[in-house]
């Protein structure tokens, strides 16, 4: 299988599409995803569909197609999810999800629009509360077989290594990232021992508001390529913005919708900074991991100079300190 996107070229794409019975009119619009490549492909007589191909080597089958069945789950279940699509021209494609073609595999939804919900909206919140609370009530049926658990280990320890072993980090500020980070994943593993016996379920995994379209009162949820087995908090922390008393605000509101569906266990806000450290963590590791892309460079300029690094290990010092603070408050 191929290991980059090289020889995915807009004739190869066009082609893959054409494979499954589509007759396609042409257009082909790049649309803005780094981690694989997601194009709306025009179709004679027909909407446009979108078109999503996915990263050699970074998911197996079974991993995508857990995906797959995940998001299924949940449009079966009247969640605003968009699910592959699974219906073919061509009869002898009924019912799959996942397509190959050369070395490429891919994945075709319908094309769905709307806006970023409104974070200042607190009943806007609490409506996305709500619908996190379903798909957690589904995600709890069972959990993922292939894919994997969110953890401090795969998070925190393994994007350390990575950055240090590959060389990365600038030799005079080395010795102060390895101070910083040793600190805090000892915090980390520390504060998140409270949660190995707590119940993992199927969670998006990446629910930032980037991922939420909002159209006519209604959260339609994308993009469950980063979906994990992990606890509810961590579809929940990406919804807050703003300083403390603007989180406060905007948690209680989540919860209050969240609450309507489902149980939330309070002590999970104990994780919050933790969640959002191994964010940061991760974050950097994943544009060093994907550097040979040459999509990469091109996005992200101001990586990999002494001024970014510099700057990362001082917001990971910061964390040292809000590791230490009081959890955000329930009014509830």
């Amino acid at each position: 299988m191929s290991t980059d996107f090289h020889q995915l070229d807009p004739v190869t794409v066009l082609e893959a599409i054409e494979s499954l019975g589509f007759l396609c009119n042409g257009q082909l619009i790049e649309l803005n995803s780094y981690e694989n490549r997601v194009y709306q492909i025009g179709l004679e007589e027909a909407d446009p569909l979108i078109a999503k191909f996915y990263r050699p080597q970074r998911w197996s089958d079974s991993q995508i197609l857990e995906e797959h069945q995940f998001t299924q789950e949940l449009a079966n279940n009247d969640i605003s999810v968009v699910p592959p699509v699974i219906s073919f021209p061509l009869t002898d494609h009924n019912g799959a999800s996942l397509h190959h073609y050369q070395d490429f595999r891919f994945a075709l939804y319908k094309r769905y629009g709307g806006r970023s919900p409104n974070t200042e909206d607190l009943d806007c919140l609490e409506v996305l509360g709500r619908y996190i609370a379903r798909i957690h009530l589904t995600g709890g049926n069972r959990t993922f077989t292939h894919r994997p658990n969110y953890s401090v280990e795969a998070f925190g320890n393994q994007s350390v290594a990575f950055l240090v072993d590959e060389g990365f980090l600038p030799p005079d500020l080395l010795a102060s990232y390895l101070s910083v980070t040793d600190v805090l994943l000892s915090q980390l593993t520390e504060i998140y021992a409270i949660a190995d016996n707590w119940e993992r379920i199927r969670i998006h995994g990446d629910c930032h508001m980037g991922n939420v379209l909002w159209r006519d009162g209604v959260p339609h949820f994308v993009d469950f390529d980063d979906a994990r087995n992990g606890l509810a908090i961590q579809d929940l922390w990406m919804l807050l913005s703003g300083d403390r008393t603007q989180q406060t605000q905007q948690l209680n509101a989540i919860v209050k919708g969240y609450r309507q569906f489902n149980h939330f266990d309070p002590p999970q806000l104990r994780l919050v900074e933790s969640l959002r450290c191994l964010r940061m963590m991760y974050y950097s590791a994943w544009i060093a991991r994907r550097w040979s892309d040459p999509a990469f460079p091109r996005a992200f300029p101001w990586f990999n100079t002494e001024q970014y690094w510099g700057q990362h290990i001082l917001e990971l010092k910061e964390q040292i300190s809000r590791l230490q603070e009081p959890t955000l408050e329930l009014f509830l």
